[in-house]
């Protein structure tokens, strides 16, 4: 999977990509508008981390490069790349029990947090890692 050189773009299919985790200087994008939301990007080798309307959505640490992302009222989607092991924490509705998908393999379930974050992790690999999370 290739970074996002743009640090933020929309896909033909309506997700949104973004973060360079090649990057050795931090580089951000603010104001990116996509569907009436506004969306800001801040990227490098160390951390990713998406806001929409100026509300947490992502973050990865170390950076990721994160394909083909869609949310929904019942969680999100994507593809991540990282060059060593990550920790991605999301934010989706609060208390409430999600299950999770790693490469299509049922992770188990876990339950947000008050203020509706989730975390977990990916191991870097050849290849990027497709993650799933659904309301249970």
């Amino acid at each position: 999977m290739a970074v996002v050189e743009e640090i933020i773009r929309v896909e033909k299919d309506g997700s949104i990509s973004f973060g360079n985790h090649k990057l050795s200087v931090k580089t951000k994008v603010s104001d990116f508008e996509y569907a009436g939301d506004l969306y800001k990007v801040k990227t490098y080798n160390k951390i990713t981390k998406l806001e929409k309307n100026g509300l947490f959505i992502y973050e990865s640490v170390p950076g990721t490069s994160v394909n083909d992302m869609s949310l929904t009222e019942n969680g999100m989607e994507f593809t991540a790349d990282a060059s060593t092991d990550a920790q991605i924490t999301v934010e989706l509705m609060s208390s409430t029990e999600y299950t999770l998908y790693i490469d299509g393999v049922n992770a188990g379930t876990t339950t947000s947090n008050l203020s509706g974050k989730v975390m977990l992790s990916i191991s870097a690999s050849d290849r990027p890692t497709k993650v799933k999370i659904v309301k249970a």
